[in-house]
């Protein structure tokens, strides 16, 4: 693909950096989505992600000073993928949270079974960087810390006995879900399973509200 430079028109030089930087951003980080995510990110170089892109190595360092400042943003991205679809979920059963919890989990698992579904990004980097205070994984430590505080406030909005045990349940479940899509396939019966699994554990957890 043909991508035009942008310091040959005639607009000023300001708007010209921030038009060609956008650009250039949005591209690497499209080839980072594709390339780590189906890869790994240790197995992908940052000459693979540029001629993904289609723009040159300058180009990549212009936007991010290292390789893992682009695997954080890569991360980031995911993030707010990650809750974009988690809100979908709650959004088929405003005001019922034991519901709303039990919806991510069929939806979760629809997607889990899906062909080259290669399970949780974040999940992913944690196992290739096992330093805890690298970069990589301080974004996947935010990530799952976000999740918890999530999971826990809708247990404790269905009325559960214990939110915070309910919510460590469910996010093992989670877990489950991510690892047997890779280790079992998608679409496994483990996977199918998960959904019955979670609403064994909401009725249990929250006796007083039907699922």
């Amino acid at each position: 693909m043909n991508h035009k430079r942008h310091d040959d028109t005639p607009a000023p030089a300001a708007k010209r950096a921030h038009t060609a930087g956008a650009s250039a951003r949005e591209l690497l980080l499209r080839a980072a989505d594709d390339l780590f995510y189906l890869e790994g990110v240790r197995a992908v170089g940052i000459e693979a992600v540029v001629e993904r892109a289609g723009v040159n190595k300058m180009s990549l360092y212009r936007q991010f000073a290292s390789k893992d400042d682009l695997v954080v943003a890569y991360l980031e991205r995911y993030d707010a993928r990650f809750f974009v679809r988690f809100d979908e979920s709650l959004a088929k059963h405003p005001g019922k949270p034991a519901k709303q919890l039990l919806q991510y989990f069929e939806d979760l698992a629809q997607r889990a079974s899906q062909p080259g579904y290669r399970g949780c990004p974040f999940v992913n980097v944690a196992t290739e960087f096992p330093d805890a205070s690298h970069p990589a994984r301080l974004s996947v430590s935010a990530h799952k810390s976000k999740l918890m505080a999530r999971l826990t406030a809708l247990a404790q909005e269905a009325g559960a006995d214990d939110p915070a045990a309910l919510a460590d349940q469910l996010a093992l479940l989670i877990e489950g879900i991510y690892a047997a899509s890779q280790t079992y396939g998608p679409g496994c019966g483990r996977i199918a399973a998960a959904p019955r699994t979670a609403r064994v554990l909401i009725e249990s957890a929250c006796p007083a509200v039907a699922v």
